[in-house]
């Protein structure tokens, strides 16, 4: 027998398992409900990912070596200097990066099929099939010619709302909203954000996460995020980056308005049966950064290695407990990842104070090194016990010049 996987959802969690999948030579199947899909998201991939993924250059935009972060009260601190000359924050947009993941899996033998997924019919015993029944949208209609697909395993990417994770009752989650406006800006001001990127903090932008300005090919994406969810708040925080940034976006026009869910952690249960979540539907945005795209993509990519590798290549049908390594070898990866990212943003996001010494910490060398090493990376490259103290040193006087220890 041949091993059938639907995937449901082609973002980068999604099409990266697709195409891991049919590398193996499982019969797999990809559904999106709109291929020209540009998620809101600020766009940031690390430098590993680029290499990991094999991304051709044509799909970063812009690359990024200097960082402005710009405090409640406008103090501006420059990241980037310890960047050496071949590393970089790549910026992308999502539909660019979205599509070329997507077609690659397709060239690779993934059956892409642009389908709203609306049911997931359950498996009853352990062998037995799992029925899709989904929209076709490949006549160009938006309501589409209703089918069903029988697979013997299921991964939901599809996203903060994900419709597998309910069919599974994978349970809720916390998320926030990210809301982001692009802008065309004239050429004199584009050219300040050649290789810059913004970061605003304070509570005028967000309250519990910060504010951005990203370029790319020929706009920046100016945007914020919040967990206080409605849509009047995130209009007058919309506001608050706007008024920031007002000078640098003179002229500028919006060609574009978008608005997101962000989980805002792991959902309680991410394999059941023979279904696994990846990406945003597992709820593996980071806090504090809010970055997603890199651990949507390896998750996708760890799941369906997990899958090659228990199935012998898809010569048997995996079970719960096969699934369920996945989780272990995730969780034993990027948990700590998850765990000191949380607490970074409990202690430094709660109060514009707490804002104040987080940007004065950036200022120092040993800690912007420490910082992008970790994110360009992804792995916490550890310092001398000096340099630990140094950075703990400075991060409590920080934090007491601010009074940002004050309850």
């Amino acid at each position: 027998m041949t091993l059938r996987v639907a995937v449901v959802g082609s973002g980068p969690a999604g099409s990266s398992a697709a195409e891991t999948l049919a590398k193996a030579g499982i019969e797999t199947y990809l559904f999106e409900r709109k291929l020209d899909n540009a998620k809101p998201c600020g766009g940031a991939i690390p430098l590993c990912m680029v290499e990991e993924f094999d991304l051709p250059p044509e799909i970063i935009d812009r690359r990024v070596r200097k960082m402005k972060m710009i405090s409640p009260s406008n103090i501006e601190v420059n990241i980037g200097s310890t960047l050496k000359n071949d590393e970089y924050i790549g910026m992308c947009r999502r539909e660019v990066l979205d599509g070329f993941l997507r077609d690659r899996a397709a060239t690779l033998g993934a059956k892409l099929i642009n389908g709203t997924v609306y049911k997931l019919e359950l498996a009853t015993g352990s062998t037995d099939p799992y029925t899709l029944h989904y929209a076709d949208h490949s006549d160009g209609s938006m309501e589409g010619t209703m089918k069903t697909l029988q697979v013997d395993l299921v991964i939901g990417a599809d996203g903060a709302n994900s419709r597998v994770a309910k069919a599974i009752k994978a349970g809720d989650y916390n998320y926030a909203i990210a809301f982001q406006e692009r802008i065309r800006l004239p050429h004199d001001k584009m050219d300040y954000y050649d290789e810059l990127a913004e970061m605003y903090v304070g509570d005028d932008v967000s309250p519990d996460f910060y504010a951005w300005v990203f370029p790319k090919y020929d706009h920046v994406a100016v945007g914020t995020g919040t967990m206080k969810v409605n849509k009047s708040k995130i209009k007058d925080l919309q506001a608050g980056i706007r008024a920031r940034a007002a000078r640098k976006l003179e002229g500028g026009e919006i060609i574009k308005v978008e608005a997101h869910p962000i989980p805002e952690h792991p959902r309680p249960r991410r394999v059941v049966g023979r279904v696994a979540l990846v990406g945003d539907a597992a709820g593996y945005v980071t806090k504090s950064s809010g970055e997603g795209i890199y651990f949507a993509a390896k998750s996708g990519r760890v799941c369906a290695d997990t899958i090659v590798e228990l199935t012998q290549s898809g010569a048997r049908i995996p079970t719960e407990a096969d699934l369920k390594v996945y989780l272990k070898r995730w969780d034993k990866t990027y948990g700590s990842t998850y765990l000191v990212l949380d607490l970074l943003q409990r202690v430094f996001y709660r109060s514009d104070a707490t804002r104040e010494a987080f940007v004065e910490m950036c200022e120092d060398i040993d800690v912007q090194k420490l910082t992008f090493d970790s994110y360009l990376y992804k792995t916490v490259v550890p310092a001398n016990p000096l340099t630990q103290l140094k950075i703990t040193a400075k991060t409590i006087g920080s934090l007491l010049r601010g009074n940002a220890l004050a309850p």
